[in-house]
């Protein structure tokens, strides 16, 4: 393999189709449908044999791409050789755990006792639990110190405010944060999504009160509640965390691992906005500017944003009902059932306002910018 990608015009092709592979389209496709695979064939990608033969594949392509001198200056920029080792570690502690669930999914099939079961885990804080973590303390020490002294720090000029960085990137952990930002307006990127998350994450054990899979791993016993956790951690986080770290470039254009990030590319992109598709592209009109009575003239302008994003908030709860949650509606209520898709709905705007920028160049559904009201 490291000799197919170093040699001649079949190096080119394959680099040109990964590049089109990661374009985000694609590359959100792609892991959407790998996730959902995974999620069905848990059981076959996770046995030793296969998951080892696909983990050593992936580090071939690994090791044959680091052929490639723009695809080696992106991954060993000191701020990106963690998150390569963060998509591994993912990676392998998914797997451990999908294993597990797995082993523990058969054997409750054919009645026998869980992995976990009649475990006695229970250790003593001294020495046992102490001497571990001194090992550990002292093994990681020298990891760093070693890391230090092989990986110079990514140490940059005192900060000038006439001269900025391009790409202006932030930390790792708020990358998906600023790719939100592409998206959303500052205030819902920054402020009410991340406080949805957070008020989601609290309320978890409130909604699903299911004891099923508490002290042991199961994923056939918790599909809906494991899958819409991580789809949330894997496709809404992780990838967008692999967006802004490897595939956003200068000017926060989408470059492919494989191309140069070249800073004068130019690259045009003209916002749509939702109000301009109706009034304009569907019913041939002008956009309305004069007041309607008592309704000022920029809510009828965006009359028909407000009409779709109240349709999917109205309409989702018993679409999704009608197609999905009957069961889950009858275990839980209608209080927690409509939290749950709630929270599920804005959980999906992401995706969803994703596709139609990249396809659509759409920028807002509603932009009411006299309130600085825009979704």
């Amino acid at each position: 393999m490291t000799e197919l990608l170093a040699s001649g015009s079949g190096s080119s092709a394959i680099k040109e189709l990964i590049n089109k592979l990661c374009e985000p389209h694609w590359f959100l496709i792609i892991s959407v449908v790998l996730f959902f695979v995974f999620l069905i064939g848990y059981r076959t990608f996770t046995k030793p044999a296969i998951a080892g033969t696909i983990g050593a594949l992936s580090t071939l392509a690994f090791l044959a791409s680091c052929t490639d001198p723009n695809f080696v200056k992106i991954i060993q920029k000191a701020d990106n050789v963690p998150i390569v080792m963060m998509m591994m570690s993912v990676s392998f502690f998914l797997w451990l755990a999908f294993r597990q669930a797995a082993v523990n999914d058969e054997r409750m099939e054919k009645g026998e006792p869980l992995l976990e079961a009649g475990a006695d885990d229970k250790v003593l804080v001294w020495p046992d639990l102490v001497y571990i973590e001194l090992i550990c303390l002292v093994l990681f020490t020298a990891f760093l110190v070693v890391w230090t002294v092989v990986l110079r720090a990514p140490l940059e000029q005192p900060a000038d405010p006439n001269v900025a960085p391009n790409p202006a990137k932030a930390p790792w952990y708020f990358l998906g944060l600023q790719e939100m930002l592409v998206y959303f307006d500052p205030w819902l990127a920054g402020v009410v999504l991340p406080g949805l998350i957070i008020v989601g994450l609290i309320a978890i054990p409130y909604i699903d009160t299911n004891p099923r899979g508490n002290g042991y791993y199961t994923f056939k016993e918790r599909p809906f509640a494991i899958t819409t956790f991580l789809f949330g951690f894997v496709i809404l986080w992780v990838v967008l965390i692999i967006f802004g770290t490897f595939l956003r470039g200068p000017n926060w254009n989408f470059f492919g691992p494989f191309e140069y990030w070249d800073l004068h590319r130019p690259m045009a992109l003209l916002n749509t906005e939702f109000h301009d598709i109706v009034w304009i592209g569907m019913l041939g009109k002008a956009l309305p500017t004069e007041d309607w009575w008592f309704i000022p003239g920029y809510l009828i302008r965006e009359l028909p944003g407000i009409l779709v994003v109240g349709a999917y908030f109205v309409i989702g709860p018993l679409a999704l009902y009608a197609l999905f949650f009957r069961k889950i509606y009858r275990q839980i209520g209608f209080i927690r059932y409509n939290v749950m898709v709630m929270l599920l709905l804005v959980m999906m705007l992401m995706p969803i306002k994703m596709a139609l920028r990249w396809t659509l160049n759409l920028h807002y559904v509603v932009g009411i910018t006299e309130w600085f009201l825009n979704v």
